[in-house]
């Protein structure tokens, strides 16, 4: 079987946009957004702040040239071959995991947030298997209106399933996993107890050189073993290189397009097909499309796109700001999202300190005369 990795064409990387100032940015970025019914599509570059790092740099690039994924016919392979592919998945994404558990929503996803919760933007459509924009308003609305409004285009890092369906919480499978493998669970007991993290991947494993897989037990499905089966073919609900999104899924995120009057595309090359259809489909339903992200995308230079350069994280707050106006520091709940970016961030410049009182409320950086 032969899959590729997506990749962006190299007459899109040699692309570049006109240099744009902060504060034009932000008046173009809220001028599209102020008529609401948004839908929001994300890529990795929204996760960056958190301490996830992409996959791609500033030119569309591989940052790592020797990067090898796994794809997903040799992770579900029942071989001896197929084995040492989990063994190789499962400890990376072992070490990998904890510190995307443990993540916080950066500024990005905290405003997002905020436009989600005063209905601006309506859907958001993420690429992201880390959870975070979940995390962000997790706070604010309930699991069922989370799911409504939020989908996972590629899954999710948070659940694992066997190949007959059984179901468990990662948390759950990661102490399974340390109960196998001693050795490794003192290595992140390690970890944990001198600060370090491992330089984590979007899809949650690390890189690891020099380091023998051979004695890593990938814990067997307890429920298969109920039913009286061995079974070792287990993997997160993410969906792999070479495995097909499933069809209620692709049909969710095409219907969350068109049920929009338009879509802001944020932090992705969009090298995948998932998503850089979806940006075709807009463009066809005559939807106005707004790109902002660092670097080229595969749909630079697309007839109908329009695209900004310049990080996310410096401009999305004050996009906040000029669509909510004084709502931002009147509302409790937009309040709290916006204090919760700058303890994540440790930016005492995002802090704004409530009065109870009719006067003035007031950032380092900004006042609102209630």
């Amino acid at each position: 079987m032969r899959v590729s990795v997506p990749s962006i064409p190299h007459v899109v990387t040699t692309a570049s946009s006109k240099p744009i100032s902060p504060a034009v940015a932000v008046e173009r970025i809220a001028h599209f957004l102020s008529p609401g019914n948004v839908t929001l599509l994300t890529g990795a570059g929204v996760s960056v702040d958190s301490g996830i790092r992409a996959y791609r740099g500033k030119d569309g690039r591989y940052m790592n040239p020797n990067y090898q994924p796994i794809f997903h016919h040799e992770l579900v392979d029942r071989s001896a071959k197929g084995y040492m592919f989990r063994q190789r998945y499962w400890l990376r994404s072992y070490l990998g995991y904890p510190p995307v558990r443990d993540a916080l929503p950066n500024t990005t996803h905290c405003a997002f947030a905020a436009l989600q919760y005063t209905s601006c933007i309506l859907r958001l459509i993420t690429q992201n298997v880390d959870g975070l924009h979940r995390k962000a308003i997790a706070h604010v609305w309930g699991d069922n209106l989370i799911s409504e409004r939020i989908l996972e285009l590629h899954g999710s890092l948070h659940r694992v399933h066997c190949s007959h369906g059984h179901v468990v919480d990662r948390d759950t499978f990661q102490d399974w996993i340390s109960t196998h493998n001693p050795y490794w669970k003192d290595y992140v007991v390690g970890l944990e107890a001198t600060g370090r993290k491992p330089r984590t991947n979007p899809d949650g494993d690390v890189e690891l050189e020099g380091v023998s897989y051979d004695d890593f037990i990938v814990p067997e499905c307890p429920q298969c073993m109920l039913e009286g089966r061995r079974n070792t073919t287990q993997k997160p609900a993410v969906i792999f290189f070479g495995e097909s999104i499933p069809v209620v899924i692709r049909n969710r995120s095409f219907h969350d397009v068109e049920r929009s009057d338009r879509l802001f595309v944020v932090g992705t090359t969009l090298a995948t097909f998932s998503a850089f259809r979806l940006v075709q489909h807009a463009v066809k339903l005559g939807k106005p499309v707004l790109l902002l992200n660092v670097g080229p995308t595969r749909a630079d230079g697309l007839p109908g796109v329009e695209k900004i350069e310049i990080p996310s994280s410096n401009v999305m707050w004050d996009v906040v700001k000029a669509i909510l106006g004084t709502r931002v520091a009147a509302d409790p709940v937009i309040l709290d999202l916006l204090n919760k970016a700058a303890s994540a961030e440790k930016d005492p410049r995002l802090y704004i300190n409530y009065s109870p009182s009719p006067g003035e409320y007031k950032s380092s950086s900004w006042y609102i005369q209630a």
